[in-house]
């Protein structure tokens, strides 16, 4: 008779716990962008980041995504663009060493896309965005996909004289890859 209580306690804290989070693999993943700069589109990454997904396809609203970025992680293939946006005029690491997102809803849109609200802080600044994610399986990896645009001034990216969009666009493409696993099938 001890068993079956003991059995049943389990199975019901078992049931109550939330499932584990999925694992993000680092080595198959990537944040990237595209600016432009007198017009010319000049491409970079950030080669240090972090995710952390709890996300079960069958019920996306009550998932939550949470990523950070290490800004002064960026490599855009020029040592002196390099070292030029890190400084306080633009990305400031010295005071804001790290951009984050954090969710805050997520809508599936279709079979394998999502809309994931959310945060989006960098150099100080919050604002919300939206981001579509596409995701897709193979064996045991999860890739989620997607891209969207911010504006540069919206987080003080590009101050004082870099402020002028005719040489610097406003507008900055963010597209990314996150591979996971231990994501439910699709």
């Amino acid at each position: 008779m001890i068993r079956l209580p003991l059995a049943l306690s389990v199975a019901l804290v078992a049931a109550a716990t939330p499932a584990a989070a999925q694992q993000f693999v680092p080595a198959q993943s990537e944040i990237a962008f595209t600016s432009r700069q007198m017009g010319v589109p000049v491409d970079g990454r950030f080669r240090k980041f972090d995710a952390q997904v709890a996300f079960d396809p069958k019920k996306p609203e009550a998932g939550r995504v949470a990523f950070t970025i290490d800004l002064a992680s960026i490599s855009m293939g020029a040592p002196e663009s390099e070292a030029e946006v890190v400084k306080a005029s633009w990305f400031d690491t010295a005071r804001f060493p790290q951009a984050t997102f954090q969710s805050s809803a997520i809508k599936a849109v279709g079979p394998g896309r999502y809309e994931v609200a959310g945060k989006l802080g960098i150099k100080g600044a919050q604002r919300d965005v939206v981001v579509p994610v596409a995701l897709a399986q193979a064996g045991g990896t999860t890739t989620a996909t997607g891209a969207f645009v911010i504006r540069r001034l919206d987080f003080r990216i590009g101050d004082g004289e870099w402020a002028d969009t005719s040489m610097v666009a406003n507008d900055v493409q963010v597209r990314f890859k996150l591979a996971l696993t231990g994501v439910a099938p699709l």
